[in-house]
């Protein structure tokens, strides 16, 4: 147990590293350092930067891979449509920390983790097509786009409005995408 109370905090302690300075400008031993452990003891759990990474990505794409098989097997109705975007908005609240840190710094992230990267847009551009629905129009598809770049403002809300609770934050934006999307309130 205590190896992995030592590994969540390396974890914990690399992703807001990561997220305020940038992948490639923060060092290991920084990040050993911040944990209170060596450099060594660090390598003990991850052998390099980029393993380190992938335990803080696996995560989010473990949870949106689950996400989108359950939604394609759903009817697509406006009511599946608005529980996908719950659904999808709620991995995007689960995993903000690791989010932002891609949205810092994208390139040097996405060079380190190329395969699960390609992953995650094959996985992204499933659940588009699926919320498009079928026999989508192009204008159904660029909406689906777009109602999921509405759930992404979840992504500065932490620090834009700080205040909001989560339960509000959650309702309106799923209620903004599927706005976007023309479903029936």
């Amino acid at each position: 147990m205590v190896a992995e109370d030592t590994k969540a905090r390396i974890r914990a302690v690399a992703v807001e590293l990561f997220t305020a300075r940038g992948f490639e400008q923060t060092s290991l031993r920084e990040v050993a350092d911040r944990v209170g452990i060596t450099k060594a003891s660090l390598y003990y759990h991850y052998p390099s930067k980029q393993a380190l990474l992938l335990a803080l990505v696996h995560p989010l794409v473990d949870d949106l891979r689950r996400a989108v098989e359950l939604i394609e097997a759903r009817p697509h109705n406006p009511d599946s449509v608005r529980a996908a975007l719950g659904q999808f908005l709620d991995i995007v609240l689960r995993h903000r920390a690791a989010c932002a840190m891609f949205m810092r710094d994208t390139p040097a992230v996405l060079a380190a983790i190329e395969p699960i990267w390609q992953e995650t847009i094959g996985l992204s551009t499933r659940l588009h097509a699926w919320i498009a629905g079928p026999d989508p129009t192009d204008v159904d598809r660029i909406r689906a786009i777009a109602a999921s770049e509405v759930l992404g403002a979840a992504l500065s809300s932490a620090s834009v409005l700080p205040d909001v609770e989560p339960a509000v934050l959650r309702q309106t934006l799923v209620d903004c995408a599927g706005a976007v999307l023309g479903l029936p309130s």
